[in-house]
């Protein structure tokens, strides 16, 4: 199984997300593969689900849009088990907590090492309350991401001292869309991080443009993007591979 250090191995890892199952689980699989051809280093799977409540209008909508098409948790674990003879960098997958408890943490961690997943991130599971579905996660090799915020402050230590994979460092306050600028000192939060840990810290939320990937590839271990990756399948539908794989190029070219 591939791990998620093997995204950050000599390198700033460029990690792109997109939502499963928008347009089309197909699609959704060629895509995975476009941005894995432009570039990418690690790459997060979105589940679609009702109330995405860390994600802000663009992934909301996607999310909307998979749903519509009849796509549940099954049927993003087949599509992912369809393409991992085919896929050579780490395959996360970020989801809320209720389709995961419902389809069950044992059940579900099982899963996703069968079809090659690596990591989980589940943004609405608290830190304090993982430990359940750690065990299982544990048990299949499966490691659990866990986001520090600009909020966090007086938990960095806590969360950083146990941090898996990687950590997710959430740039600005509020939901997941692309920001024409983010005010947060990130350089001062990620000294305080690596005060703790040697976890490489990767930062999200509102980066889109090959400068700012510039700018923060310089402060971190990594940056994700998901919103403009998203914009770019809503805008192009079923003809977005060669935009997504040539906009990821653009931004690792920055990096």
């Amino acid at each position: 199984m591939k791990r998620i250090a093997d995204a950050f191995d000599g390198k700033k890892a460029f990690i792109a997300y997109l939502m499963a199952g928008d347009p089309n689980l197909e699609k959704s699989a060629e895509y995975i593969l476009a941005a894995q051809a432009g570039g990418a280093d690690l790459i997060e799977i979105g589940i679609p689900f009702s109330d995405p409540v860390a994600e802000g209008p663009v992934i909301e909508s996607a999310a909307a849009r998979a749903l519509a098409q009849g796509t549940q948790l099954q049927d993003v674990l087949s599509m992912v088990a369809s393409i991992q003879d085919r896929v050579r960098i780490p395959l996360l997958l970020m989801t809320y907590c209720n389709p995961v408890y419902v389809y069950g943490y044992a059940k579900f961690f099982a899963r996703c090492a069968e079809v090659g997943v690596c990591g989980v991130i589940i943004p609405d599971l608290p830190f304090e309350e993982q430990a359940e579905a750690q065990i299982h996660a544990r048990e299949h090799g499966i490691e659990m991401v866990t986001l520090i915020a600009p909020t966090s402050q007086e938990r960095v230590a806590q969360i950083a001292r146990k941090a898996e994979g990687f950590i997710y460092l959430v740039s600005s306050l509020g939901v997941t869309g692309v920001r024409s600028e983010i005010t947060t000192d990130l350089a001062a939060i990620v000294a305080d991080i690596k005060r703790h840990t040697s976890t490489p810290v990767a930062v999200g939320f509102g980066i889109s443009t090959p400068d700012q990937a510039a700018l923060y590839a310089q402060v971190t271990d990594g940056i994700i993007v998901g919103s403009a990756i998203v914009q770019l399948i809503e805008q192009h539908g079923e003809h977005a591979a060669a935009h997504v794989q040539g906009y990821i190029a653009s931004m690792k070219a920055a990096m």
